[in-house]
């Protein structure tokens, strides 16, 4: 029953955050959407921003269930954008952007919501870094870029452009489009043979250690 509660709680807490927004996120009002006394969130969490940060976690770790296998199932940085695309689409249309930039926003003020809203990027990017490490192995790119950085600033950019969206819709898929430019760029040279590859990787290495 316990556990049955507080799964209770968290996705009555996402759901508020979706439908109503976090300024609406009161105890009475999660409570409400969950079914239960509000006593019980400050039994099981102690307070609503402790709540509300566990969800966020939660949330973050049902996204990622959500597309682990389609992630695995990439085979180049250009399928890897079209997937980005289309996952931009549902999450939009299932709330968690407007979600997402809520919680960005309210985490300046609120550590616990902060920490909570970093750790549900870190799963992004643990995902992230596996695919790139996987399809950046197929170019000569491979040990010249850094798949852990990478998947930050994709991370940094996919954050972005959904802020960016709410103001300019044209503009955020102008940014898709040309990250497609470069997933195509990195098509190009993953078609290269042997010997194009081998001196893209030479001027790559006198390109570094200059």
């Amino acid at each position: 029953m316990s556990a049955a509660t507080k799964d209770k709680l968290l996705e009555g807490a996402l759901r508020t955050l979706v439908e109503q927004g976090i300024a609406k996120a009161s105890a009475r009002t999660i409570a409400a959407t969950a079914g239960v006394g509000q006593g019980l969130i400050f039994y099981h969490f102690g307070s609503v921003d402790e709540l509300l940060a566990a969800a966020c976690r939660y949330g973050a770790e049902q996204r990622v269930d959500r597309y682990r296998d389609r992630l695995a199932g990439l085979g180049s940085l250009a399928e890897l954008v079209e997937f980005a695309r289309a996952m931009h689409a549902e999450e939009r249309e299932a709330g968690h952007v407007a979600m997402l930039g809520q919680l960005l926003a309210a985490g300046q003020s609120s550590p616990a919501l902060a920490a909570a809203t970093a750790a549900g990027l870190g799963l992004w990017i643990e995902e992230l870094e596996e695919v790139l490490t996987r399809l950046l192995a197929a170019t000569p790119l491979d040990g010249f870029a850094d798949p852990a950085g990478l998947a930050r600033a994709t991370a940094a950019s996919f954050v972005g452009i959904e802020l960016y969206e709410a103001v300019d819709p044209q503009g955020a898929d102008s940014a898709f489009d040309a990250l497609e430019q470069l997933a195509g760029l990195a098509a190009v040279l993953e078609g290269l043979g042997p010997l194009s590859q081998r001196a893209v990787r030479h001027g790559l290495r006198r390109g570094t250690r200059g």
